[in-house]
């Protein structure tokens, strides 16, 4: 078993994408966004640096995986964590019906919703 996530909440009507990502040496990924489902990835090569609200950073390797519940939850980070070598993952999010699959947050959200974020690394 590679991951087992609980508990999934995935809308009704959902329908599901899975995508294969290619980031450059440093790509720093996606701005912050959330997703309007859960969301399931795998790290093919390389490593990824991810970082939820209310979850500390953390950098997950090639053969580890990663999820987020979607919703509100806000995925401020998911870039290339190597600045020499590419990294490559594959990810399969679930979309509400209606909703697009993945939805930036502004400015203003994450100043509103900063005391939600885990403390930042010192190092």
């Amino acid at each position: 078993m590679l991951q087992d996530a609980s508990p999934i909440t995935v809308p009704e009507g959902a329908s599901a994408m899975t995508i294969h990502v290619e980031w450059e040496p440093g790509d720093p990924g996606t701005p912050p966004h959330r997703h309007s489902g859960p969301a399931f990835g795998y790290v093919i090569e390389g490593a990824v640096r991810f970082e939820l609200e209310g979850e500390p950073e953390r950098v997950i390797e090639a053969g580890g995986t990663f999820w987020e519940p979607g919703g509100d939850a806000i995925h401020y980070q998911d870039g290339n964590a190597l600045a020499d070598a590419g990294t490559r993952f594959v990810v399969t999010m679930l979309c509400a019906p209606g909703r697009p699959m993945l939805e930036l947050v502004d400015e203003e959200e994450l100043a509103q919703r900063a005391h939600l974020r885990a403390p930042r690394p010192t190092a």
